[in-house]
């Protein structure tokens, strides 16, 4: 069970990774002065993220976005479920995270490992929804197609939001990305 505790332990060594980042760059910084920075030690830091790229590619969305693509009619296509279900979780994320995450985006967007790590994560995510829509009936490579589709088009939308200006959120990039998957006088 996650805590309020959890919760604000993981947001502070966020944080103080993100601005340690920033300051002295992710090669320059190690987990030892990430736990120091957020008053907590290296192990507690492994109990949060199994590595220090996972501060920046890891997000706890995984089973919102399995959720909702779920919640979308079984008689749509893989690809539009998968294309709305995107959609209706971007709308879960505060704009509180909107912030976190751009600052995280802008920095595996300039660096190339983590961008290979953000691939690995984008997997785990590819997997959560194939499994979702093929508990629904749908043929696995359907439903795998139809994730790779949609998530390729949002990973594009992230790392040209990192570069975006401050006034466009992800939320804007993501829609324009997968807009240009949706059915020809699809509205959503």
């Amino acid at each position: 069970m996650v805590t309020p505790r959890t919760l604000r332990t993981r947001a502070r060594i966020l944080d103080a990774a993100l601005d340690l980042f920033e300051n002295q760059g992710y090669d320059g910084t190690t987990v030892n002065q990430i736990a120091e920075a957020a008053g907590v030690t290296p192990m507690t830091f492994f109990r949060h993220f199994p590595t220090k790229d996972a501060v920046l590619v890891t997000d706890p969305y995984d089973p919102l976005i399995a959720e909702a693509v779920g919640a979308q009619p079984v008689g749509l296509p893989p690809l539009e479920r998968t294309r709305l279900g995107l959609l209706a979780a971007l709308g879960e994320i505060t704009p509180t995270e909107d912030s976190t995450a751009r600052r995280r985006v802008a920095l595996v967007a300039t660096s190339p490992s983590l961008r290979a790590a953000m691939s690995a994560g984008t997997e785990a995510t590819r997997d959560a929804i194939v499994e979702r829509l093929t508990a629904d009936g749908v043929d696995r490579l359907d439903a795998a197609i139809s994730a790779s589709a949609c998530l390729a088009a949002t990973t594009a939308a992230l790392l040209a939001w990192g570069s975006a200006p401050s006034d466009v959120t992800l939320a804007d990039l993501v829609r324009r990305a997968l807009a240009q998957l949706a059915p020809a006088g699809a509205t959503a």
